[in-house]
Formats: C-alpha cells, sequence, structure tokens
C-alpha cells in the first residue's frame, strides 16, 4: 500500500514510493496490484467528457487539493532554481466563469481537442466556460456545419463588454449565402462581433457598435481575438495584487501592458510599453479619451527592454511578460533603482528564471500570489512583489 502524497505538474498523482498514477488525488491510496482506492479528496469528476476532452486535467480534485496544487506548482518552480519566499494560499476562480477560450471545428464535430491528442471532443457540456459562451456552442457548431469548411478550423471566443465575439480562423467562406448565414447567426445569439481570418488578417463580418473591454470604468477597444485575463476573479486577484505591490508609488511603468489591465487600474502616472501595435493603439486612444495620466510606447521589449537608466525614472514596475518571461528586461531590472517591482506571469517556471536573475542583483521576493482561473487545468497564474 503507498499514499498519494501530492500532484504532479502534469497532473498525475505522486505515491509516497515515487510512483505516479493518472487521476489520483493526495489521500489516495496504491494498493499493491496498481488498484487506486479514492481519498477524502477525489471528488466525482463534473462533466461527462473527463477525461477525455483536454480543456480539464484535474477535476477529479476537491477545491482544498487543487488549490494546494496551485500553490505547490509555484513553491517547485521558486525551489528549482534554489529561491525561497512566502507563498500565499491560492486564490480560485468559480466553475463556469472563463470568459476566453478557444475551440476546434473538423468535420462537424467542434470542443477543445483531447488531451495529448488533436482528435476533437464534441462539446454537449462544459464547466469551465462562461454561460454566455457555452450557450453558442451547440448553434455555432450547426453554423459550421452549414458553412462546411474544408480543413480544420479554430474558433475563439472571448465574452466583451457588448456580448461574445467570435473569430473564426483557417476560412473564410464567400458568397451571400454564407453572409446571411452568419448575419442571421449573430443577430439571433446576441453576438457582439462576428470575423473571419484564412490567414490574411480578420475580417469583421458583424459588429453592430464598436465593441469594448473595460478596466476600470475605461471602456479600451478590442481588437479581434485581443488578450484578456481568463475569468473576471482572476484578473481582480492580479490586479489586486499589482496594487499592493506598486502601494502608493507616483510614477509607474507597466511593461507588457497589453490593453491596460494594470495601467488604467493604478491611482499613478504610468508609461505603458506594448509590442503588439493593435494592443497599444487601443490603450492610448482608451487613455486619451478619458484623460488618463497614461502615456503609451508601441515597443518590442524582447527587441529593446528598457535599460537600467530608463527604469530608474520609476517608483515602481509593473512587467506581465507572455510565456517565455522577460529574460532581457530582467537583467535591466536587475540593475535599476526602483523601489519596487510587480511581476504577474502565467508560468511559473520562467518567473522564477527571472526571479534568480533580480535576486542576483540584490533583490529579494516579499510575497507570490498564485491565482488558479484556468480552473481544473494544470496552468497556474502568479503575481509576485520584489524589492530592495
Amino acid at each position: 500500500m503507498s499514499l498519494i502524497v501530492r500532484v504532479a505538474a502534469r497532473g498525475d498523482g505522486v505515491a509516497e514510493d515515487g510512483r505516479h498514477v493518472p487521476f489520483a488525488a493526495p489521500g489516495d491510496t496504491l494498493t499493491d496490484a496498481g488498484e487506486l482506492v479514492p481519498g477524502p479528496h477525489h471528488q466525482q469528476p463534473p462533466c461527462r467528457h473527463f477525461p477525455e476532452c483536454g480543456g480539464c486535467q484535474l477535476q477529479h480534485l476537491d477545491d482544498e487539493a487543487y488549490a494546494a496544487f496551485v500553490q505547490d506548482r509555484v513553491t517547485s518552480a521558486l525551489d528549482a532554481q534554489g529561491l525561497t519566499a512566502p507563498v500565499r494560499p491560492a486564490l480560485l476562480s468559480p466553475p463556469n466563469t472563463r470568459r476566453r477560450a478557444t475551440l476546434h471545428f473538423d468535420k462537424g464535430l467542434l470542443g477543445f481537442a483531447a488531451e495529448k491528442s488533436h482528435a476533437i471532443v464534441d462539446m454537449r457540456e462544459c464547466h469551465i466556460l462562461a454561460p454566455e459562451l457555452l450557450a453558442l456552442v451547440a448553434p455555432l457548431r450547426s453554423l459550421l456545419q452549414r458553412l462546411r469548411p474544408k480543413r480544420r478550423a479554430d474558433v475563439h471566443l472571448t465574452l466583451t463588454d457588448q456580448g461574445p465575439e467570435v473569430l473564426v480562423t483557417g476560412f473564410a467562406p464567400g458568397g451571400l449565402a454564407a453572409h446571411e448565414a452568419i448575419t442571421a447567426f449573430a443577430q439571433t445569439h446576441g453576438v457582439a462581433r462576428f470575423a473571419l481570418d484564412d490567414g490574411m488578417g480578420p475580417e469583421t463580418r458583424w459588429e453592430p457598435e464598436p465593441v469594448t473591454v473595460t478596466f476600470a470604468g475605461t471602456p479600451v477597444p478590442f481588437p479581434p481575438h485581443g488578450f484578456l485575463q481568463a475569468t473576471q476573479e482572476g484578473e481582480a486577484a492580479l490586479v489586486a495584487a499589482v496594487r499592493e505591490a506598486v502601494g502608493p508609488a507616483r510614477a509607474v511603468a507597466d511593461l507588457f501592458a497589453g490593453l491596460g489591465t494594470f495601467a488604467l487600474t493604478l491611482p499613478a502616472k504610468v508609461y505603458a510599453a506594448e509590442g503588439a501595435r493593435d494592443a497599444a493603439l487601443a490603450l492610448k486612444s482608451a487613455a486619451n479619451a478619458r484623460q488618463r495620466p497614461v502615456f503609451v510606447e508601441h515597443r518590442d521589449l524582447y527587441r529593446r527592454p528598457l535599460t537600467a537608466t530608463e527604469l530608474d525614472r520609476f517608483d515602481a514596475v509593473v512587467l506581465d511578460p507572455p510565456r517565455a518571461g522577460a529574460r532581457e528586461q530582467a537583467a535591466a531590472l536587475a540593475a535599476c533603482k526602483v523601489g519596487a517591482i510587480a511581476y504577474v506571469s502565467c508560468n511559473p517556471s520562467s518567473l522564477a528564471r527571472d526571479a534568480k536573475t533580480l535576486t542576483d542583483g540584490g533583490w529579494r521576493i516579499d510575497w507570490v500570489q498564485p491565482v488558479g482561473q484556468f480552473r481544473w487545468s494544470t496552468h497556474v497564474e502568479l503575481a509576485a512583489r520584489f524589492s530592495r
């Protein structure tokens, strides 16, 4: 007999004797014959598609075990770099709150890809999507079956201020019949925008009013398939962590600023750098329209990171890089003299790597806040505060 003591980064349970066991929860028991006996943290998965669907890997964990997994992912990543820090309890988004997702359509099927496969699980229920997005799945399946794309297509869904946005990539049907079908679908189901992209860039087929997302009361023009935190709860947790980390700073640099998730919520003068032109222009337009003290620069921070001299003009720095992290920018941050750094990450490993660079430069990690907004997945978000 061997007790399952933790869940590894890819979702397998790990027994006391080191064996990895799929779909095992802490507290389960693995018999000598290899049979798994459920323990107190092993719940009945709520979705009929689990574990075939790749949208979730951890529906068999109760909330206590899932929160412990999210926290452990952060602790383990720091430990791999020889770092320690106060890691706070994980903040979890509830079920049915995901406001963005990418589904796949092929041969009449629409849904997430199967775990470790390109096969599509034809979605008939989902316990992570927001109800407004889930309600579109069946009618979208019917629409795409009617339009008959000749190859696999991706369907990007995002919940905006005006309702759901739909962007289909991989094909762009022409002709009056297709146009009328898309228009009828959008009108019937309250779609804010319907766009298609066959590889030449998004082409909007339906948008009765400009689509926006709002941060701290400021509506921002939303580019097709723009970036938005996965849940409102996750966004609120990260914004609160950033505001706490920055404190009373009067001048802040927001690096990898996106559409302004953090820049527009800070009570300070903000310099916002963003490498995606559409996002930078949208943030600039929104800030100007509301006369917010946000100066936006379209700048590739991988090719042209801010120097230590440039950074020293600010009281604090916020950065939220892609999964690859901010290796180039971290080197300059390590040498700068700002009062605090708020680092938001969707990858504990790249955060830990950059944290090592910062600590080697004389910084310390004051705290780390894990956030589990990709419910029941192995994907973990976090925010950390660094100070001298």
